[in-house]
């Protein structure tokens, strides 16, 4: 069963050389949001792994933007709340930032600086981590 959805899920994901800049394989996942059976077993799946591999957890944090889309239904999926990890700037209030560096550029992250408590067990959905420039400098990060 498992082997079927993550073919369904992998056959709507597609690849994209070159873009947006010479040697950056993009993986555009906007077939798997058109396709509700692909991304309900892309749910199905990440709910599954992070159920028998880290069953505390008190937070899913998503990074804008494809974060965004993966992060609030697996949240509601396991009954906890999501918390947006956000490009500079787009958050009110106070914010912790961290800065890092992209295949193709440098770019800044910021987190509500009362969204997560110390001790909490977040996982983080990015898009993907090909160099895991985005957040594995700052923390530990867990590919799904």
């Amino acid at each position: 069963m498992s082997d079927e959805r993550l073919r369904r899920v992998r056959d709507r994901v597609r690849p994209f050389p070159d873009f947006p800049v010479p040697g950056v394989l993009f993986r555009d996942i906007s077939p798997l949001l058109k396709d509700p059976a692909a991304f309900r077993a892309l749910i199905d799946l990440l709910e599954d792994h992070l159920r028998v591999s880290f069953p505390q957890i008190d937070f899913i944090a998503g990074l804008d933007s494809r974060g965004f889309l993966i992060g609030p239904p697996l949240a509601q999926r396991l009954g906890i709340g999501f918390v947006p990890i956000r490009k500079k700037g787009k958050l009110p209030g106070p914010t912790e930032s961290v800065s890092y560096a992209l295949e193709y550029g440098k770019a800044e992250l910021e987190i509500q600086s009362d969204a997560v408590e110390p001790g909490q067990k977040v996982v983080i959905v990015d898009d993907l981590l090909a160099t895991g420039a985005s957040v594995s400098r700052r923390y530990h990060v867990c590919s799904l």
